[in-house]
């Protein structure tokens, strides 16, 4: 079994995971900036982690880029032709839908109310959001840039968005207060210690009470 130093950093993470913060990333390309928005999820608690792309395949991850973050949150891929209907079903769950997007109606990220249940959507590298994704926004956000380049890469700018509502949510005390039901994390803690032995072990470690015992395959 897992030493009680590892399981009790896995309760604390349970405990400040944010289940009223989502992102979903529309047709973003690289695997590279996945997986560096991967990483910053896990850094402000996001426990869901959606993504659509046009060829609707499983998208790569890099484990030196995530540093095991992707271990740590639920990855689920929506084919292209279900992602309205999957915004939609969200927006009913009471979640407002906020779509990075330069237009008349932008307003400033830091605007937005992150403390109200949120779906972060971010989209292709080089033309953005789709229109029909666009058309279910219910905050359309711009991160401010004072120079020539007209945006950020898509990766740093999720990293803004979900640090200002990681700021919002820690002002308002939602750190604070576990916000997974008592039942969900004892879900989420079995399958994450049983998930994380069996790669302990397959990198030939593994852990007993409190000894560390290497072990060669």
């Amino acid at each position: 079994m897992l030493n009680e130093k590892r399981i009790k950093k896995i309760e604390e993470t349970l405990i400040r995971k944010q289940p009223s913060l989502e992102i979903f990333l529309d047709n973003v390309d690289s695997s590279q900036n996945i997986s560096a928005i991967i990483r910053s999820c896990d850094g402000v608690g996001i426990l869901h982690f959606y993504y659509a792309n046009k060829g609707d395949k499983e998208t790569k991850i890099h484990k030196t880029i995530t540093q095991g973050s992707h271990h740590w949150l639920y990855r689920e891929r929506i084919d292209s032709a279900e992602k309205v209907a999957f915004l939609k079903a969200k927006k009913k769950e009471g979640f407002q839908v906020i779509v990075t997007h330069l237009n008349e109606h932008s307003i400033a990220y830091r605007e937005v109310d992150y403390t109200q249940k949120s779906m972060i959507v971010m989209g292709n590298e080089q033309i953005g959001t789709s229109d029909e994704i666009l058309a279910l926004a219910d905050e359309v956000v711009v991160i401010p840039m004072r120079g020539m380049a007209q945006s950020l890469n898509v990766s740093v700018a999720a990293a803004l968005l979900l640090y200002e509502a990681e700021r919002q949510l820690s002002e308002a005390g939602f750190y604070d207060r576990e916000q997974l039901r008592q039942k969900r994390q004892e879900e989420i803690k079995f399958e994450w210690i049983h998930r994380d032995l069996i790669t302990r072990r397959s990198k030939g470690t593994i852990f007993t009470g409190r000894k560390k015992r290497a072990r060669r395959e």
